[in-house]
């Protein structure tokens, strides 16, 4: 079994939904709003699983806003949140090593961007609305 196969089992094993998938590619995009997963990237190429998923853009860029981000990351247990290029995307994201992924791994990252999500909702909203 390949590594997108293994990664596309686990997947629908969880009951994540994969809207789109490039075997090609090694990508994979899901959703499960239950854990608010929304359009979620999976990259199964390499050695490396990348997993990206969007939770806000930035209207206003200051020293605090960078400052709580860190703050939250100390707070995950797997991942981290991360900017993307332009500055403007706040984006979660975990990489696991694909030679010995299992499955209880990959739920954790799920799960820890399913628990920050809601500890951290009405946070998430502020960033997002501010000017």
């Amino acid at each position: 079994m390949t590594n997108f196969e293994k990664v596309k089992t686990y997947l629908l094993e969880m009951g994540h939904e994969i809207t789109h998938e490039n075997a090609e590619d090694s990508l994979f995009i899901v959703q499960n709003e239950g854990k608010g997963i929304c359009n979620m990237v999976l990259d199964c190429e390499g050695d490396v699983l990348i997993m990206e998923q969007h939770i806000l853009d930035l209207k206003h860029h200051s020293e605090s806003i960078y400052k709580r981000l860190l703050q939250l990351n100390r707070t995950l247990v797997h991942g981290a949140f991360v900017l993307d290029d332009t500055g403007i995307k706040v984006l979660y994201r975990d990489t696991l090593a694909l030679e010995n992924l299992d499955r209880n791994e990959l739920d954790s990252t799920f799960s820890s961007l399913a628990i920050t999500l809601v500890e951290n909702s009405d946070e998430f909203m502020g960033l997002a609305a501010k000017k």
